[in-house]
């Protein structure tokens, strides 16, 4: 028996192509990326104008600044030198002012001691002056100077972590010092210390 043949499929209609994007959607989709685009652009534009304009010039004066102050010890040696003869083979005014004022005072630089109760990790370092109304301080204070040094790191270390955080300790440490060298030259020679540089690590 003849079989009919079979009726060919019919063929599959062509899809739509996409519609292409219309000449109003590429400028919308641009705006919407325009923030970013302008930061990615303007951001190392920004930073070096900052850097530029800012900060290096904050940083050239602090430099400057620094390079052209004299340390504090050597204002200090300088006031000395001001006790030279004048013409005349005399001294001036201001050079006798200038070596009585270093006549009656002493200065510590740098002591570092550790503190008590911080099992050797923090410390304090110090530099002060120590002034009397006697012109005859720093000889006296040069004649003793290992002794005082001693007095001196014995008051510091005997001190606490908290014995410096308490209100008002730097002028318990000057009385300290001042009670100790009086105390350990047997006379009254100090009077008041002045810090000049005072840092707990």
């Amino acid at each position: 028996m003849a079989t009919k043949p079979e009726a060919a499929a019919p063929a599959p209609a062509p899809q739509a192509a996409a519609p292409a994007p219309s000449a109003e959607a590429r400028p919308s989709a641009i705006k919407s990326l325009m923030p970013v685009i302008l930061v990615v652009v303007l951001a190392p534009v920004v930073s070096w104008a900052v850097a530029q304009f800012v900060i290096l010039p904050q940083f050239e004066k602090k430099l400057s600044q620094i390079v052209a102050a004299p340390p504090a010890t050597e204002a200090g040696a300088a006031a000395e030198p001001a006790a030279a003869a004048t013409e005349g083979g005399g001294e001036s005014h201001e050079g006798k002012k200038g070596a009585a004022g270093a006549a009656n005072s002493y200065e510590f630089a740098n002591v570092i001691v550790n503190l008590s109760g911080t099992m050797g990790t923090r410390y304090l370092k110090t530099t002060f002056k120590v002034v009397g109304k006697d012109n005859t301080l720093r000889a006296t204070f040069e004649s003793n100077k290992d002794k005082l040094l001693d007095v001196t790191l014995n008051v510091l270390s005997s001190l606490s972590l908290a014995d410096l955080e308490e209100v008002g300790a730097k002028n318990i440490i000057r009385e300290k010092l001042i009670n100790s060298y009086n105390q350990a030259l047997g006379k009254k020679t100090a009077e008041q210390v002045y810090f000049t540089d005072f840092v707990v690590q």
